[in-house]
């Protein structure tokens, strides 16, 4: 195996993941978004140079053996279309790394973006105190709320405990555990509130979504994704019970992904304010205490 510079490794990479025929719709959807981007990040991970440093970096030649790590690690990813965050047990939003591993969904939730835009912001105000992540997963939004919003306090539930002990490992990474009380709760069970804001990113895909998945998504907990028949399974237990656990003046941020025909069908007569991010503006949407009662 003769030596390539980083740069040449990481293109040769790329071109082995678009020959196995991964595209985009196949995996490149949690976390990357070309199959370049994914090589980058695998290669870069298994060299152990800094992620975001392949200009200074890219001329460096790599050694026979490295590159053989490389090769395994992308054989790795291709024959068991394991997900790269899976393999590198890290994922990054908002430029913050968090841990990762197949007890949790990989973090790609476009409220994210909302957070670090500053597009909630209108709706809070000095008396915002108490926020709650709902289906916390891995406790990234609850970790990014906490840092954008420095005086208040944090609640992160999910129902599943596996997903909690990851979020606990991520509260703990960035130090946060004096801020963010991390709630076992089925929905909204045991969250205490009231809340001045809520974000939730819930299990949202419909039924023929789920089963036409590919392998890369299978591989996230199915809990986290699957909505029933409609994706709205969840939404509605949580419009029912939401306002009780709202301050008065409160609103609740709720991605959907690609549900919005869905929801709509499902709540015809909700007028929702929907925000602007990178993927269009029927993701995620604000609601209202008082649209909700």
């Amino acid at each position: 195996m003769s030596a390539l510079t980083v740069l040449a490794l990481i293109e040769q990479m790329a071109e082995r993941l678009e020959t196995a025929g991964l595209t985009q719709s196949d995996g490149f959807g949690q976390g990357t978004l070309t199959a370049f981007d994914e090589a980058a990040w695998l290669v870069m991970w298994r060299l152990g140079l800094p992620l975001d440093e392949l200009d200074s970096v890219e001329k460096m030649p790599v050694a026979p053996a490295d590159m053989e790590q490389v090769a395994r690690l992308f054989d790795e990813r291709i024959t068991n279309r394991r997900p790269a965050a899976y393999l590198t047990q890290e994922a990054w939003l908002q430029g913050v790394p968090f841990y990762v591993d197949e007890r949790v969904i990989i973090p790609r939730s476009f409220i994210a973006e909302l957070l670090a835009d500053g597009s909630i912001d209108p709706w809070l105000s000095e008396d915002t105190r108490r926020v709650l992540d709902l289906c916390t997963g891995n406790g990234s939004l609850a970790v990014l709320a906490a840092m954008t919003y420095p005086e208040v306090q944090v609640d992160a539930a999910d129902i599943s405990a596996d997903a909690l002990a990851v979020a606990r490992i991520n509260v703990e990474r960035h130090q946060l555990q004096q801020r963010i009380t991390l709630i076992q709760s089925d929905g909204l069970a045991n969250c205490p509130g009231p809340y001045d804001l809520i974000l939730c990113n819930p299990p949202y895909v419909n039924a023929a979504t789920m089963a036409a998945l590919p392998a890369e998504f299978r591989a996230e907990p199915g809990l986290a994704l699957a909505g029933g028949e409609d994706g709205m399974d969840f939404i509605r237990n949580l419009f029912s019970t939401a306002a009780r656990h709202m301050s008065e003046n409160s609103v609740l941020v709720l991605e959907i992904g690609n549900e919005r025909e869905n929801f709509e069908r499902a709540f015809p007569h909700l007028e929702v304010l929907w925000f602007e991010t990178s993927a269009g503006s029927d993701q995620v949407m604000l609601i209202t205490r008082e649209q909700l009662v």
